[in-house]
């Protein structure tokens, strides 16, 4: 029999000799509840927002992209290319074609990257959903005509009506070699079909057209690529796959997963995520002096039943352990309805979104996501800080003497 635990668990829910000391235990087991809620919700918020993000940039970017080591592009062999598609994991794999140009459409000017992409690229990433696809259509080439699919910060600065039919946006493109009285931009005129917005960075930058058109503007030969983006089937070996593509390409190329796309930005948003956490156990460390409290009153409350067991032979070990257990035991309950508490409002958020975001952002209200990897750190911390808050009381109480003088 476990002595120590018995005892404090008879303490916890025993009667005490004034209600203050339940009102205050009451008190410090609803904090750690709190507390535990906080810290399942922030991490579950971040994840939201982490997922809501990656699916976005899946709109854009990859699960694979092929990037020449040095230079902006490389000539592209046709029959590597049969190769890499005939790869078991792959199943689509897009040419694309970027470079920087200058547009102008009634006398509103703005730099973005004029990216031109082969009928494939809407099947790598989904560019063309409702998700992503704001304004008009997403239609990059009719019969001998060029059109334009803007990001929605590019849109704005060059104030585009997309459903006017008649308009026209001039592209200017640097000319490769000029002479001296040679015109130093090559421009061509295209009109715009349809805007997207997926993260502000891409929609203040990219411009989309056929490559076609791009490598018209440059002059470039009919297999220059800037890179290869690929579509893996699912449940691929992202690693296999990439071994099994610089066997065919040999070396100078990039090879980067979706993560590795934009690595700095998830770095970041762990790096957030993180000090939310931080910043919320420090709260939840401040509610343990309540667990003190109570503690301390129980400690004070129990002077005669801890000095009947010294009497009877328990040591100052056992006494101290009987009230580290006692601590951790509120801890525990208080954890387990902060557990529940966050699993309710997790459901109510995933199912009605009764917290809302302003308008203007890409959802109504906020996203939220719960990973069982997230439980692990939150019962460490919460046990610790509770383990922390028992240590004083403990201690006290190895103090009381074994034969309380009458009052």
């Amino acid at each position: 029999m476990n002595l120590p635990l018995l005892i404090s668990r008879r303490y916890l829910f025993a009667k005490r000799s004034t209600n203050a000391i339940n009102i205050i235990t009451g008190i410090s087991v609803l904090g750690v509840a709190i507390g535990t809620a906080a810290l399942i919700l922030v991490l579950s918020v971040f994840n939201g927002f982490e997922d809501l993000l990656s699916n976005l940039f899946g709109h854009f970017n990859p699960e694979l992209k092929i990037t020449p080591t040095k230079g902006k592009t490389f000539e592209v062999d046709s029959f590597v290319l049969v190769k890499l598609r005939a790869l078991p994991e792959v199943e689509i794999v897009s040419e694309t074609l970027e470079e920087i140009a200058f547009f102008e459409h009634e006398g509103s000017q703005d730099f973005g990257v004029l990216k031109g992409v082969d009928s494939l690229f809407a099947r790598v990433n989904g560019i063309d959903s409702d998700t992503t696809l704001r304004e008009g259509q997403y239609l990059l080439k009719k019969d001998a005509l060029n059109f334009l699919v803007l990001g929605a910060g590019v849109r704005n600065k060059l104030s585009v009506n997309v459903d006017n039919p008649l308009a026209t946006i001039t592209v200017y493109m640097p000319e490769q070699q000029t002479g001296i009285l040679d015109k130093p931009f090559k421009t061509r005129l295209a009109s715009p079909s349809g805007t997207f917005a997926i993260q502000q960075e891409f929609d203040n930058e990219y411009v989309l057209t056929n490559i076609d058109f791009v490598r018209e503007l440059l002059e470039a030969p009919p297999t220059t690529v800037s890179a290869l983006e690929i579509k893996c089937r699912p449940g691929a070996d992202i690693p296999g796959i990439k071994a099994q593509a610089r066997a065919l390409l040999g070396e100078g190329f990039t090879m980067k997963d979706r993560y590795e796309q934009n690595e700095a930005f998830f770095k970041v948003m762990q790096l957030e995520k993180w000090m939310g956490f931080a910043i919320t156990s420090l709260m939840l460390l401040l509610m343990a002096f309540n667990t003190v409290g109570a503690l301390w009153m129980i400690v004070l409350d129990k002077q005669r039943d801890i000095s009947t067991l010294k009497s009877m032979g328990a040591t100052d070990a056992t006494v101290h352990r009987i009230f580290l257990l006692e601590g951790s035991l509120l801890t525990l309950l208080g954890m387990g309805i902060g557990l529940l508490l966050a699993l309710a409002l997790y459901f109510v958020q995933k199912h009605w979104g009764i917290v809302t975001i302003p308008e203007g952002f890409l959802v109504d209200s906020y996203p939220i996501a719960m990973r069982a990897s997230d439980f692990l750190p939150v019962t460490i911390t919460v046990l610790g800080i509770g383990l922390l808050a028992s240590l004083l009381p403990a201690r006290r109480a190895m103090q009381v003497p074994a034969f309380l003088r009458e009052e």
